[in-house]
């Protein structure tokens, strides 16, 4: 596998992004094209390390981080005899034994001379908004492509924004400011969509003022959070000192859940209903000077979003009358794993060259990659040859909470730095999974000693 410095050579990208450029120094416009490669391969290794003088506070930051789960869980090995057994299914047999085996979890014994043994799923246990009483209550959930869409939109409208809700309470309450103090509001969701949206009831139970200025982002999936931590920055950076921007992320599985049929083993339905579970996150970001006591979680140095080549079909949904039925491919890791390494090379551009600095490539990074299944992770390890530990804080997440969709990658963030290991001043990169495929890519920085 090259190193990312050869490939950005190889590909010219050197001279690109003139704009992040811009953030440490003017070019002279009569400076010859292979005078300017060099001059911005100086400037961006100097940015890269943290020596940013001439505006060091406009780069927008993540302020605080906060996130929540509904209380209901359930381990992965007591998952595929609940599910045949609320779905009136366990007539199924051999689907419900394709079920355990895929839900069957071993903890990874891990060998100085090789990676970690993995189980199928990666997962240990999940949480749930939905338990026996939603079933019970709403049978028709349990019949496969029974109407149903109705009562899970009631569901939805409200149990979304209020666990979006306590995941913001706490990202204010570690931020230390008051709620009013957010003047703008990025929420993201793939689960039920209503008007007014799940923003406004959200920015009601936060007390947010009546004046914040709020952007919906509906069915971006698992690069959800992602997508809207990008815009946030965007609209950090374009108000500098002022705007104080909150991203929150909320996803229940409710709206993807699905029976089998004896037609089951020919489709992605199992793994679906193996992976996904429920959670929020949130994000306060700003840029400027700190005020009141502010201090940086990471420093956000570029975000960008691409499309993973020839991808069509990797991951696919349909909103019908009985849900959202996703359809991933199982071709999806292995395209993860032959383009991830072009992805990036587009995402974070020549700022990879500082990165690879140190001798040992991406390795030399710290990583957040969205925990969307063991094969996924499996997946991004192989393609950038990255040494096991580096997914450590991801395979974290997956194990404890399974695939909650968008807001998977907050989780990541948070655990990230609640290690504590994570070296002063070191870059790191957040990859964010979605439909398309589309890849989200955040270079980020942690904060200096």
């Amino acid at each position: 596998m090259a190193s990312p410095d050869g490939l950005l050579r190889r590909r010219g990208l050197l001279a690109m992004n003139s704009r992040l450029a811009g953030d440490v120094g003017d070019r002279r416009s009569s400076m010859s094209r292979a005078g300017r490669i060099g001059r911005r391969s100086r400037i961006f290794c100097s940015a890269a390390n943290a020596t940013d003088t001439a505006q060091p506070r406009r780069r927008a930051a993540m302020l605080a981080i906060g996130t929540a789960n509904p209380p209901n869980s359930m381990s992965q090995d007591e998952y595929a005899d609940w599910y045949f057994r609320v779905t009136n299914s366990d007539h199924l047999t051999n689907l419900k034994h394709k079920l355990k085996k895929i839900c069957k979890h071993k903890t990874p014994k891990i060998s100085p001379s090789k990676s970690p043994k993995r189980s199928k799923s990666g997962i240990r246990k999940r949480h749930f908004y939905h338990g026996d009483d939603t079933f019970r209550d709403h049978p028709e959930l349990a019949v496969r492509g029974a109407p149903s869409l109705d009562a899970r939109q009631d569901i939805l409208r409200t149990a979304v924004p209020e666990l979006a809700a306590a995941a913001a309470a706490r990202a204010i309450d570690e931020w230390g400011r008051p709620a009013s103090d957010v003047t703008h509001l990025v929420f993201a969701n793939l689960s039920g969509v209503s008007v007014p949206g799940h923003d406004l009831r959200l920015a009601s139970l936060l007390g947010l003022r009546p004046s914040v200025q709020r952007t919906s982002m509906y069915f971006h999936g698992c690069s959800a959070a992602a997508a809207a931590l990008r815009v946030a920055k965007d609209i950090a950076e374009n108000n500098p000192g002022t705007a104080r921007v909150l991203v929150a992320c909320a996803e229940l599985s409710l709206f993807m859940f699905r029976a089998p049929t004896p037609t089951t083993q020919r489709d992605s339905t199992l793994v679906v209903q193996a992976l996904f579970a429920d959670g929020a996150g949130a994000v306060i970001v700003g840029a400027g000077d700190d005020t009141d006591g502010e201090r940086k979680v990471f420093d956000i140095m570029s975000a960008v979003q691409t499309v993973l080549p020839d991808s069509e079909g990797g991951a696919d949904g349909q909103l019908y009358a009985s849900g959202l039925v996703f359809q991933p491919s199982f071709k999806l890791p292995a395209m993860l794993r032959d383009r991830v390494e072009q992805c990036l090379a587009k995402g974070i551009g020549p700022l990879a060259v500082a990165a690879a600095g140190g001798g040992g490539g991406w390795n030399d990074m710290f990583w957040a990659v969205h925990p969307g299944g063991r094969a996924i992770l499996d997946g991004v390890e192989e393609g950038l040859s990255l040494a096991p530990e580096k997914l450590e804080a991801s395979r974290r997440v997956l194990s404890e909470y399974g695939n909650m969709s968008g807001a998977g990658l907050i989780f990541v963030l948070d655990e990230l730095r609640r290690g504590g290991d994570l070296p002063p001043g070191g870059l790191g990169v957040m990859i964010g999974v979605g439909p398309g495929v589309s890849i989200e890519t955040m270079l980020l920085r942690a904060p200096a000693a």
